[in-house]
């Protein structure tokens, strides 16, 4: 019965890209279910269920003998591999944004210098290393901080990766941390009005990164670089600066101050 078993679920993954999507949509780990595939183990009613209903298939006719099984199949509709409706409406939205999406986002590609006040370090700038590229129809990039806790231990690296939209007038990222997956983060940055694209400001919304977790709004500035850098050079010169520090220009620690005028009733980004 398992030889049999194992038989027809090879003939229904046979109707799919490869088995890892399998185990991946049906959330099965992939050694386990190579298990069934080689016969060596049965799976459990809840788990031989859970097959049937993904493949669309009775309980009674996948244990069939594998030649009668072939032969119920062959002459029912083609199986159509079905689609994992979570991943088709996250797609068909990403696929909306693509095509609002302006094709001269690729001046932008390259790196950039990322400052604004610290959300956990008070009085503290914080510098990091943001690299835009295209990959495919889409420009995705990395954030990189450069932290140290002490001046006695060596440097820290946080890395977070997203996707930028360039949509009408308005450069949109938004990204994740990728080692603990705790945060999200979107800056909205002015594009530039210019032949070259020299420096880019807006506004970013994300959490403190310590135990308070508070959300926290800032100015932003992206000071570009070029589309080729020694990467460990600048990520040298990333990390926490004093507000009033010579490192970084004056005008940048301007541009990131987040005070707001009297008659400001909002906390507005400023070109």
């Amino acid at each position: 019965m398992h030889q049999d078993l194992a038989q027809n679920l090879r003939l229904l993954c046979s109707y799919y890209k490869s088995i890892a999507e399998v185990c991946r949509r049906l959330g099965i780990n992939r050694p386990q279910f190579n298990r069934y595939l080689g016969g060596q183990h049965k799976p459990s009613a809840n788990t031989l269920r859970r097959l049937c209903e993904f493949f669309g298939v009775e309980e009674q006719e996948i244990l069939l003998p594998h030649g009668q099984f072939r032969r119920v199949v062959d002459v029912r509709p083609k199986i159509k591999a079905r689609p994992n409706q979570e991943e088709d409406f996250i797609q068909e939205h990403l696929d909306r944004l693509d095509h609002e999406a302006r094709g001269d986002v690729d001046s932008y590609l390259g790196y950039y210098y990322e400052y604004y006040q610290s959300m956990s370090a008070p009085g503290k700038v914080l510098q990091n290393l943001v690299c835009l590229e295209r990959r495919g129809n889409r420009v995705v990039f990395q954030r990189t901080e450069r932290m140290r806790a002490t001046s006695n231990e060596p440097p820290c690296h946080n890395r977070y990766q997203g996707i930028a939209y360039l949509l009408t007038d308005r450069l949109f990222l938004v990204d994740y941390e990728t080692l603990n997956r705790h945060e999200v983060t979107q800056t909205i940055l002015f594009p530039s009005f210019r032949n070259r694209v020299t420096r880019l400001t807006g506004l970013k919304i994300g959490v403190s990164d310590n135990s308070e977790r508070m959300p926290c709004c800032a100015r932003v500035l992206y000071e570009y670089l070029g589309q080729n850098v020694i990467v460990r050079k600048a990520l040298a010169n990333c990390g926490l600066h004093d507000l009033d520090s010579n490192q970084i220009d004056l005008s940048i620690r301007e541009a990131v101050r987040n005070d707001m005028a009297p008659e400001e009733y909002l906390f507005r980004a400023r070109h």
